[in-house]
This record gives structure tokens, C-alpha cells and sequence, in this order.
């Protein structure tokens, strides 16, 4: 009989993390969500799996999936583009803006971080 604790396997690992966020980064995100003009804040793994979404914003958790969904197939066709033109290079973040909204986008190896926000009110507030 070994006394030796088992590992838990790495996709209850990883599950454990994404729900736990550490209060350090929720603090950032709210942070984040106070500047003028943002209106939400998403955080996604790289299936575009929703880790992070205030529910306190005006965008539904579904409106929030959306974004997470169309975005992670636009960060891997940016990505793509990038490395296709340089392949020493990768894609660290892009912004779209359209006439209603500006979205940021920092891709990282595990998780991507998206902002919105409405571009008009971000050049009042400068």
C-alpha cells in the first residue's frame, strides 16, 4: 500500500484552475471594467471556453460566448497571418474597431483576454 498522495489527473487540474480564478486577477478585471467606455471583460481558454465574464456588465453570458467564439477563430486566422509573413513571429494583439464598439485582444498560449468597449466613449474620457 503506497501513503503517497495520487496526482489528480491533469484535466481535473486544469478544470480546478480555470474556475479558480486567484483574487489578484479578478481584482484586475475589475479594474479593468471600471475604465470609461468598457463595457465587459472575457477571458477564454483556447477552445474558446468561457472562463471569465462580469455578469455584471451589460453583455449576457450568451452575447459574451459569441464573442468568445468568433474571436478565437479570428485570433487563429490573425495568428496564421502573422506567422505566415515571419514564421519566427507570433500574434500578441490585435484591435478591431467598428462603429459601435472596440474590441482588444491579447492572445496567450492557454488563454486569450478580450475587451469591449464603445470607442466614443473612451475619446470622451481622454
Amino acid at each position: 500500500a503506497n501513503s503517497l498522495p495520487r496526482n489528480p489527473p491533469p484535466a481535473r487540474l486544469k478544470a480546478k484552475t480555470y474556475t479558480n480564478m486567484s483574487s489578484e486577477v479578478e481584482e484586475t478585471m475589475r479594474r479593468i471594467i471600471k475604465h470609461v467606455g468598457v463595457q465587459d471583460v472575457i477571458i477564454t481558454n483556447k477552445e474558446a471556453k468561457l472562463i471569465y465574464h462580469d455578469s455584471k456588465t451589460s453583455m449576457s453570458a450568451k452575447d459574451a460566448q459569441k464573442y468568445a467564439s468568433n474571436l478565437t477563430q479570428l485570433t487563429s486566422q490573425a495568428r496564421s497571418v502573422v506567422r505566415d509573413l515571419d514564421p519566427q513571429n507570433d500574434l500578441s494583439f490585435f484591435r478591431i474597431r467598428s462603429k459601435n464598439h472596440e474590441i482588444m485582444v491579447a492572445p496567450d498560449k492557454d488563454f486569450t483576454l478580450m475587451v469591449v468597449q464603445n470607442p466614443s466613449a473612451s475619446e470622451d474620457g481622454k
